[in-house]
Parts: C-alpha cells; structure tokens; sequence
C-alpha cells in the first residue's frame, strides 16, 4: 500500500478527489430527499468506504450525524432514536430501515463535483453514544470546533504524517473508529478497512502492506499475547501499538513485546473527551497513559468533597480542553458532568509532580471493602499475571460484614479458585483478594474493550450463580 493518501478496501482502492466526489454526489442525494442544515442524520453501517462517504456528505449539507452501532438490537435503536431525533437515516442495516426511510449504502453512489462547505464550528458534527457500562447510553455532542481540535491533537500525539499507513478494524460507531478515520484524511495518511476485526488478517495486513500504527483495545491485546504463531508475522514495519480504551495490562503488553520488538504507545481518552493524554512517542512507559495531550489541563477532585488535590493524591481525573463536548442527550445529563466548567471523566487515578497521569478505575467501579477502596483493575492486573488465566474482570457485590465483598470472574484452564485468590493474596493487601472465583466461557466487554460489570453482577453476583 503506496503512502499516497489511498483508502482500501478489499480489492478497491479509492484516492481522495474520489471520496470527494462521491461524499458530493451522495449529498446531492440527500439534499433531494430533504435532508438540510441543522437537521440529524442517523447512520447505522460496518466499517466499509460507504460510511465515511456518508459522513462527509451529511457535513456537506452542514446536518449532524448520529452514529449507531451495527451491533445494536431493536430496543437499543429504539432508544437511540428516541433522544436524538433524526428525521433521515442512511445505512446498510434492518433494524434502522424498519424505524426511518433508509438510503441503503449497498445502493450504488453517483459522484458529482465538489464544491466547499466550510461548516459552523459551533453546530453538531456528530453525535455518538457513550459506553453504557452503568445504564442506557447517552448521546455525546460533539461539534465542527471540538472533533476539529481532537483530531490534530491526535494527529500531533501520534506523531502521523503524510508517510503512515494505518489500518481500521475497529466499529466506526465508536469515538476511537471515527476519530482514526477523520485523523487519517486530516494528515493525508493511507488507511485500509477491514469489513469486521480478524487478528491473522489484521497481522498479515501489517506484513503485506508495511502498516506503520497500529490501533489496540484490550481484547485485541490480549489476543495477541495469545496468539500460537505471532513470531511467524513480520511486524517490523510499526512505529508502534497504541493501547487505548482501558489501562494496560503491563505483563500482557511486555509479552507482546517479547515476541515482537514492537513498542507500546498508551493513550488516554473518552466518547466526551476524545483525547485527554498519551505518552511520548520517545520514552513511552506502561504504568502510565503518559501526560496531558497538548490544549488539555488535567486536575484531580476528590471522590467525596469535589474539591481539587494536590499532585499523588487519588480522586476523580478532571479536564478543560477546547476539544470536550458540547453536551449530552437527553440535556438533563449533561449538567452532572461537569464541575466548574472542569469535565468529570468518572476514571479514578492520580497525576504525579511531572504530569504524569496514573489510572486505577472507574469511580463507579471502586469496590469498598472495610471503608478501603479496592480497584479491580489492581486485582485484574495479577490475575492476568497468571499463564493458565485468558482474560479476567473483577466486581463487588454487596456483603453485610464488610460492605462489600469481591468478586473474580475468570476465563481459564488448569487453574483452581484457591489458587488464583492466593495469588492476589501474595501481591496484594489481603482486604482485596477476591472472595470468590467464578469461572466463566467468556468476559463480556464492549467494542472499546471496556469490561461490562453490570452484566457480571447480573449473571454471577450470587453465590447460588456459581
């Protein structure tokens, strides 16, 4: 794959004046089919050339669009529909055709002359949903201004150029998906989609087509640490892998490493707040998500009070940057998260006198056992540190001893309940080994990677579930 700022797909190769073209023609379209400044597009697509066509002629027409995840089942559209109102939908997929007059993306495209359309930096761009880990997903607003500002933040993190070659498995629904995408047109870099994620594709794409970045989440990471035959690849074309969505997993990211040459580059960002920090491109580290990205400060406020701390002190990461969003839907949300114009992340962690910025967990997630806060990802951590253990999520469940009890779900083999909460107990204070182990087919995470607790609660909170 030539550095010529191409997007591939499959067997098809689509140069920039082409996207254009198309994004031009397909805007045409919508125009005719009534589609106007300031209205809500929504878009419901798998990762394929059509869907960025799609975004950038809705931004033609200065409307917004409303990404859904091609993963969603009816009751999730449904409620995706209901806060966002968009009166026109464009997609390849049944359930969003089923609820609004759907352009299909199969349907073919016909590409007409471009002409500029600067948009409004202060109207909605796009909207898309939060992860949902305690509730209903809300959608994030976000603007011209604030995506504009996230992407050449992105763009000087990574340090991309013209010359890189990246390669987009992940949903496009999602704020990372999207944001890969609309960095790689911004800085005039070659991408290659891929219709859903395959890990011998993804490796033999890097081989084959000399991939300079690539993009990771934690199921991809552990996949990898896993694989039988990941020395077979040639992967010496990456600058880097960039891990993001969740901390990392040190032990996992050292194995990879092992087996690969490649380095690690930890990021830090969220649907509201799509770059808050990275590490340095020279001298990055694992045990941090590096320092603040340029354009961002960083405070930490105290889990109860609010009030602000000073540096190695824990408490709730907050931030102002030009690229935070506009607001939440439904409105009333949008309030609470924000604490004197600061943006409430919600993430647990510290940041140390030179800045740099140390996760521990979710505040949502902190389990407290005899008044001490116990991070699963502390625990998680050590579980993943075990050879026989293939992914493990940690969560509480109430206790009337000691508030709360912990508890381990665990994807392994060979391996027994007692030796595992043993092992915590060796690394560990004793108050955060868990109290029970339950041993299960698979960890339920969403796309970013991000663990879904609440599911564990349901499925495995009492002992009986075991």
């Amino acid at each position: 794959m030539a550095a010529d700022g191409t997007l591939l797909f499959e067997d098809r190769a689509y140069t920039r004046p082409e996207l254009s073209a198309l994004a031009a023609g397909l805007a045409a379209e919508l125009a005719a089919g009534g589609v106007r400044a300031g209205d809500r597009v929504a878009l419901m697509s798998g990762n394929r050339p059509e869907f960025v066509i799609a975004v950038l002629a809705v931004w033609r027409l200065r409307a917004a669009v409303v990404l859904l995840s091609p993963a969603w089942k009816a009751g999730e559209v449904a409620h995706a529909l209901a806060i966002t109102e968009p009166a026109h939908a464009v997609g390849d997929n049944g359930e969003l055709a089923a609820r609004l007059p759907m352009r299909h993306l199969d349907e073919p495209i016909t590409p007409a002359e471009p002409v500029d359309a600067a948009p409004d930096p202060d109207a909605d761009a796009v909207l898309v949903f939060s992860s949902g880990t305690t509730g209903l997903p809300k959608a994030v607003r976000h603007t011209h201004g604030s995506l504009a500002v996230a992407v050449r933040q992105w763009i000087e993190v990574l340090g991309l150029t013209a010359a890189d070659r990246l390669q987009i498995a992940t949903p496009p629904s999602h704020i990372l998906g999207l944001l890969n995408i609309l960095t790689v047109l911004e800085a005039g870099a070659s991408m290659r989609l891929h219709r859903r994620f395959d890990l011998d594709t993804v490796l033999g794409t890097i081989a084959t087509e000399r991939i300079t970045v690539e993009m990771a989440v934690a199921p991809i990471a552990l996949a990898l640490a896993a694989h039988p035959e990941l020395e077979r690849y040639d992967l010496s074309s990456l600058r880097y892998i960039m891990w993001g969505a969740t901390p990392v997993t040190t032990e996992v990211a050292e194995r990879v490493t092992a087996r690969t040459g490649v380095p690690w580059l930890p990021a830090y960002g969220a649907s509201e707040l799509p770059v808050i920090a990275c590490n340095p491109l020279t001298g990055a580290r694992l045990d941090t998500v590096g320092r603040a990205a340029p354009g961002v400060e960083i405070r930490v406020a105290e889990l109860g009070s609010g009030a602000p701390l000073p540096p190695g002190e824990l408490g709730e990461i907050q931030c102002r940057a030009a690229s935070v969003m506009a607001g939440y839907l439904p409105d009333s949300e949008t309030a609470s998260a924000f604490a004197d114009g600061w943006y409430r992340t919600g993430d647990v962690g510290w940041v140390d006198a030179d800045g740099w910025i140390r996760l521990t967990d979710r505040a949502k997630e902190m389990i407290k056992v005899r008044g001490f806060q116990v991070a699963p990802a502390e625990i998680e951590a050590v579980l993943h540190g075990h050879p026989q253990v293939h992914d493990c999520a940690v969560f509480g469940t109430p206790d009337e001893r000691d508030g709360e009890a912990v508890v381990a779900a665990v994807h392994a083999d060979g391996v027994t309940a007692d030796e595992l909460i043993a092992l915590v107990g060796t690394h560990l204070a004793g108050y955060k080994r868990p109290r029970r182990v339950v041993f299960v087919p698979e960890i339920p995470r969403l796309p970013s990677g991000k663990v879904l607790r609440r599911v564990l609660e349901e499925r495995y909170g009492r002992p009986t579930d075991q």
